[in-house]
């Protein structure tokens, strides 16, 4: 037991958590890195297309293979640009969540700028779906003040951008549910052969070691694991493989909650962990002598 917090409780005979998350990418980053500019080359825009038009359809399968769910964030660009997607999410029974228009930073967005980008997302999450947005993401897993209390304001049920637990908290009154770069596919895959290539992708075989490793740390914690990728990255034949090989394991204990970030959140609220991991949108920081 932490020696200030007690464990986290999961459902009676379940000691920890897995949340399969589907950033659903696509186009929506190299628009925005190219506004107001002429894109002239093909290239990572048909590499990013390849989420929506194969990637994407491959994951489902994949999570249908283990009769499991995810939760999948779209950007308004994406949503708008393959109106397909939202619907075809929402009738194969999957989350759905808002992930920004252009995937913008929000933290170099001002709070009318987010509440102009978040209120024309909403929009059209409705026009297609029927429905108001519950669930967000941040681009980027950022967040500022100013955008928690927006969220609040217009009724989201939960957030997944943040890192402060390894399982569902609080933070200024809106209920985190934790991601984790360490098990962030584009952190291992991402390439487009350009400025931004810091390395070469890595070996599936390895990240899957080290996700299972992750995971059953985790478990033994009794946290979450929260695993996220990109339809353009991980919808490649390699990584559906590799995929495969990590929820296999997973499927092989059966003290495993696989839960959607909407089921998260609606536990961590209904049961006794609401309000024991809360935490204020700031502490007191340390200013510069």
């Amino acid at each position: 037991m932490n020696a200030v917090l007690p464990t986290y409780i999961w459902p009676r005979g379940k000691s920890c958590a897995v949340f399969f998350s589907v950033d659903v990418d696509a186009e929506a980053p190299l628009l925005w890195e190219h506004r107001g500019m002429e894109l002239k080359g093909l290239g990572r825009l048909e590499q990013r297309r390849y989420g929506p038009r194969v990637g994407l359809y491959r994951i489902l399968d994949l999570l249908d293979e283990f009769s499991a769910k995810g939760s999948f964030y779209v950007p308004g660009i994406v949503a708008q640009n393959h109106p397909e997607i939202l619907p075809l999410l929402m009738e194969r029974g999957q989350e759905c969540g808002l992930h920004g228009f252009y995937h913008e930073p929000v933290q170099d967005l001002t709070d009318r700028e987010n509440r102009d980008v978040l209120m024309r997302s909403m929009d059209l999450f409705q026009a297609q779906t029927g429905q108001r947005p519950q669930a967000y993401r941040s681009p980027a897993w950022e967040m500022t003040p100013g955008l928690i209390r927006l969220l609040l304001e217009k009724g989201f049920a939960h957030d997944s951008s943040l890192m402060g637990f390894d399982h569902p908290y609080e933070i200024g009154g809106l209920c985190e549910i934790p991601v984790q770069w360490l098990s962030d596919d584009a952190l291992f895959f991402k390439f487009e052969n350009g400025p931004h290539d810091r390395w070469r992708p890595a070996d599936p075989v390895q990240v899957a070691e080290s996700w299972i490793e992750e995971f059953e740390g985790l478990r033994e914690f009794g946290g979450l694991f929260t695993l996220t990728v990109h339809p353009w990255i991980s919808g490649r034949p390699q990584r559906i493989r590799m995929l495969r090989r990590v929820l296999s394991r997973i499927a092989g204990y059966d003290d495993v909650w696989w839960a959607t970030a909407g089921e998260l959140a609606a536990w961590h609220r209904d049961s006794a962990n609401a309000g024991v991991f809360s935490v204020p949108v700031r502490n007191r920081e340390m200013q510069p002598r």
